[in-house]
C-alpha cells in the first residue's frame, strides 16, 4: 500500500503540475479557446496509460509460468531504468519546467488546437505510461492486490487535490523538498522492483544463484503475509533473498541515492 501510494502521489502530482502550468498559461494569455483541446489531450493520455496497464496485466496472465517470469523480470528492469532516469531528469529540469512548458504552449497556440492537444497528450502520457509500468511491476512485487490498489487510489486522489490547490494558490508546499524526498522514496521502491526482477531472472535461469540465500525467514514470516508484502513493496525485502538480489539491491541503492543527493556541479568561468 505504501509503495503504490508513493508512486501514485509523486507521478500524479508531476502530471497535475504540468497540466496546471499549461492551463494557467492559456488562462493568463487569454487563450481559453484552447482549453478544450488541452483537456482532450489529457483525457487521451490517461486512457492510453490505463490501456497500457491493462495490456501488461493481460499479457502477464496469458503467458506460461516461465514466460511470465521472463516478462516480469524484463518489465521490472525497464521500469527501474525509466524511474531512475525520471527522478534525475526532474531534479535537473524542475527549475526551468515552467518556462519550457510556456515556450511549447506558445508554439502550440499559434499552430492550432491539434498541436495543443498533442502537447498535452505527450506531457501527461510520459508520466502516465511510466506510472502504469512501475505500478504493474510493484503490484507483482507486493502481491497484495487490495491494499496496493487502496494505496494507488489514495495517492492519485491526494495528487489531484494538491495539484488543484497549488493551481488555485490554496495550498503551499515546498516543491523542491517534496520532489527531493519523494525522489529518494521512489529510488528505494525501485531498488525493491530491481531485486524482484533479479529473482524472476534467477527463476527463469538467466541469472545464477536462485537457491544461494542470504537469508530464509519463511519459518516465521510467510511469503504471502501482510508484513512480507509491505516490506517487499517498499524496500524490496524477500523472505528468501538470494545473495545476488542483496548485492544488486545494496549497490543500486547506495550508488543511486549518493548520486541523486550530491549537489549539482557549479560551472566556473574559464578565466576564473
Amino acid at each position: 500500500m505504501l509503495s503504490t501510494f508513493i508512486i501514485a502521489l509523486r507521478e500524479g502530482l508531476e502530471a497535475a503540475l504540468i497540466v496546471g502550468i499549461l492551463v494557467a498559461y492559456l488562462v493568463k494569455s487569454d487563450q481559453r479557446s484552447h482549453l478544450r483541446a488541452l483537456w482532450t489531450g489529457v483525457a487521451l493520455a490517461i486512457t492510453a496509460s490505463l490501456a497500457f496497464g491493462a495490456f501488461l496485466s493481460y499479457t502477464s496472465a496469458e503467458l506460461s509460468e516461465k514466460g511470465e517470469e521472463l516478462f516480469a523480470g524484463t518489465t521490472s528492469f525497464v521500469a527501474v531504468g525509466l524511474v531512475t532516469w525520471m527522478v534525475f531528469w526532474m531534479k535537473r529540469a524542475a527549475r526551468g519546467l515552467r518556462d519550457e512548458l510556456h515556450g511549447k504552449a506558445e508554439v502550440a497556440v499559434t499552430s492550432g488546437a491539434l498541436s495543443m492537444a498533442t502537447l498535452a497528450f505527450f506531457a501527461v502520457a510520459r508520466e502516465g505510461l511510466e506510472t502504469s509500468l512501475f505500478l504493474y511491476t510493484n503490484f507483482k512485487t507486493v502481491g497484495a492486490f487490495s491494499t496496493a490498489t487502496l494505496g494507488l487510489i489514495l495517492g492519485l486522489a491526494l495528487a489531484v487535490g494538491l495539484g488543484y490547490g497549488i493551481y488555485n494558490r490554496a495550498v503551499k508546499i515546498n516543491l523542491g523538498k517534496f520532489f527531493t524526498y519523494s525522489g529518494v522514496a521512489l529510488i528505494v521502491v525501485a531498488a525493491g522492483v530491481l531485486s524482484y526482477g533479479i529473482h524472476e531472472f534467477q527463476e527463469f535461469g538467466i541469472l545464477p544463484g536462485p537457491d544461494a540465500f542470504a537469508w530464509d525467514v519463511t519459518s516465521w514470516m510467510a511469503k504471502e503475509s501482510f508484513m512480507a508484502a509491505l516490506l517487499g513493496g517498499t524496500i524490496g525485502f524477500d523472505t528468501t533473498t538470494s545473495w545476488l538480489q542483496l548485492f544488486v539491491w545494496v549497490a543500486y541503492l547506495g550508488l543511486t541515492i549518493s548520486a541523486y543527493l550530491s549537489p549539482a556541479k557549479v560551472k566556473t568561468p574559464l578565466n576564473a
